[in-house]
């Protein structure tokens, strides 16, 4: 058979010795949407063309009856040495039972998860790095919102007072700014570095000028602390201890019992310096946080529909029971009946003025028609909130008149667990009043006291007050029609 010339074009149904020029002359046939040169040397090389003239090295043997084929790639790119090579490299695959292409795909899977675990990595590391960074403020900020709910007005208060940054003009004493709270030096450290010797020192720097403060920031670092550690994202970089330390326990030192409380002897002058307080809303504040022994924040947040005339009580938040009945005292209903109603709360003030220019030209026009000059730190003139916030001034000028000073207000509530004393009254029944926890199983689980039985004994409690303080009250000439419930603003 005579030898094909060079410049015919291959024929396909027979293998062929590859050249550059066989490739060369290789078009498809009409008709057919690829077609195959086969290479003589038996490797499973191919040459495969498209109608379009595209032409690859295709390897093609069969494995298990099934026909394998993989492109190696383009005749442009590949010589026919590394093509033939390639072509040996995947026989020697397929004699030893493996599909190149089953090889493909489980290199594919390792280079995609490689590549995932190098990404996670990444993502892990900048989590860390950012976890790392997180400051005190952060995450004291996220602390504050997460635990609002479960707190009380003054416990949010704390911690926003405790952490301020300070340098903000107050709100009652223009010209006068703020002072950082005592936690504001930690707020900028990465919570990381907050640990027991950090915190050791600032006790010691914080704890000569205002330990009292420094206690109490303590106490909430310390929970922060605790929430800070169980947080999934944040564990290992919080530590838990790190305010519990025996030392910072030391600098921080202990709080001094206090021991102001009226004796029975001072009630006449208290009374009579209270009475001449010329706000009456102060004024009757104050007798009333004697008479009934309540926190001064219970009291202060009393609203006109907490006031019930029917079955003569008052109903004020207990930071023990959420809610507690004591019963309204003659007294006492005298003196709400002769308050405002401004607004909502029982004790209420004149709303302050937006802006602090407002509020002191309102002070000053106030104290020149009562001709007076307008002390620092004067808050009897509004608020904000619409009802009496800081009482404590009025009262301290007061207890100098009478030539009590130091008298707190939580001297009052003291001074009313005291004066029970000289009663006998049972120690159950003035610690309900107060809002006391019950202490004892029986007081616990089977004394339960109606607002009727305490109102018998408060009423002997007011009683005795008044009669030592040397006021004439009596409760047959107040007409009890004069009290009523008044809607909230």
């Amino acid at each position: 058979m005579a030898r094909p010339r060079k410049t015919d074009v291959p024929d396909l149904t027979k293998p062929c010795d590859l050249t550059a020029g066989a490739i060369e002359r290789l078009t498809c046939p009409p008709g057919k949407t690829q077609a195959f040169l086969r290479d003589a040397a038996g490797n499973g090389l191919r040459v495969r063309v498209t109608p379009n003239g595209a032409k690859a090295f295709v390897f093609e043997q069969s494995l298990k009856n099934k026909t394998i084929r993989r492109t190696i790639g383009s005749v442009e790119t590949w010589t026919i040495e590394k093509a033939r090579t390639e072509a040996v490299k995947l026989a020697v695959l397929l004699d030893a039972g493996t599909d190149p292409r089953e090889l493909e795909r489980e290199q594919a899977e390792a280079k995609a998860a490689a590549a995932a675990e190098k990404t996670a990595q990444a993502a892990a590391a900048a989590a860390q790095d950012a976890a790392d960074a997180l400051t005190v403020r952060e995450a004291w900020d996220r602390y504050t919102a997460e635990r609002r709910p479960q707190w009380g007005e003054r416990t949010y208060a704390d911690h926003l007072k405790s952490a301020q940054e300070g340098g903000k003009d107050r709100q009652r004493r223009p010209g006068v700014k703020t002072k950082p709270g005592p936690l504001a030096p930690l707020m900028a450290l990465r919570l990381v570095d907050l640990d027991a010797a950090a915190v050791e020192a600032w006790t010691k720097r914080e704890a000569p000028t205002r330990p009292a403060r420094v206690r109490l920031a303590l106490r909430l670092l310390k929970a922060f602390l605790r929430w800070a550690a169980a947080e999934p994202d944040l564990k290992g970089r919080a530590d838990p201890t790190a305010a519990s330390a025996k030392k910072t326990r030391e600098a921080a030192g202990k709080a001094k019992v206090r021991n102001d409380y009226l004796q029975r002897e001072q009630l006449g002058p208290w009374f009579d310096s209270v009475r001449r307080i010329q706000n009456p809303v102060i004024s009757a504040y104050l007798q009333c946080l004697l008479l009934t022994g309540a926190r001064r924040e219970e009291l202060a947040a009393l609203r006109w529909e907490e006031v019930n005339t029917q079955w003569r009580g008052l109903d004020l938040k207990d930071k023990i029971e959420d809610r507690r009945a004591v019963p309204l005292t003659p007294y006492v209903a005298h003196l709400l009946d002769g308050l405002p109603r401004r607004n909502g709360w029982v004790f209420s003030s004149a709303q302050a003025l937006a802006g602090d220019a407002k509020n002191a030209a309102r002070r000053a026009r106030y104290h020149a028609r009562k001709g007076t000059k307008a002390p620092e730190g004067d808050v009897s003139i509004g608020s904000a909130s619409g009802r009496l916030v800081d009482p404590s001034i009025a009262h301290r000028r007061a207890c100098a008149a009478a030539g009590l000073e130091g008298l707190t207000l939580h001297g009052l509530r003291r001074s009313f667990a005291s004066l029970c004393e000289w009663l006998d009254i049972p120690g159950g029944i003035s610690a309900q009043i107060q809002g006391h926890a019950p202490q004892g199983v029986r007081e616990q689980n089977y004394i339960r006291r109606p607002l009727d039985l305490l109102r018998v004994h408060h009423e002997k409690i007011e009683a005795w007050i008044l009669k030592e303080a040397g006021i004439d009250f009596d409760p047959a000439q107040v007409a009890p029609a004069g009290l009523r419930v008044v809607a909230a603003a």
